[in-house]
């Protein structure tokens, strides 16, 4: 069963701070119903939304995507094929850190999930833009 706690996410919060601040950007890391690790990044140096809509504009169009305008949650299964670049590289290393200590047992086969924890991250919120600094 997915799990954290204030403790845990005190124990990742040095790791992702020191990635956000490495980067120059700026964001809040909570906790959402104790099973979730929750990332809102709220500005910085790397326009991501941007990013985004240009490395996703590049790939063949599907009837699911639309461009990002003022926010955006990322999946944290794909990332890695909707950013390029320097964001790809802060994305990389920031779900790398977010996930210490995490395991994944699961089996979709078997409808069987097993995580340590969730992860998800936001680029912006909806009252709140995010602001590229």
């Amino acid at each position: 069963m997915a799990w954290m706690s204030q403790e845990k996410k005190a124990q990742i919060a040095p790791n992702v701070k020191a990635i956000m601040k490495k980067y120059n950007m700026k964001g809040s890391l909570s906790v959402r119903n104790h099973s979730t690790l929750c990332l809102t990044i709220k500005s910085g140096s790397l326009d991501l939304i941007s990013n985004y809509n240009e490395t996703m504009a590049d790939k063949p169009k599907s009837e699911y995507w639309t461009p990002a305008k003022s926010e955006m949650s990322l999946n944290p299964y794909w990332y890695d094929e909707h950013f390029s670049g320097k964001s790809l590289e802060f994305l990389e290393e920031l779900f790398t850190a977010m996930n210490d200590g995490n395991h994944d047992r699961s089996d979709i086969q078997s409808d069987y999930f097993d995580v340590g924890w969730y992860v998800n991250v936001s680029v912006g919120a909806w009252n709140k833009p995010f602001v590229v600094a």
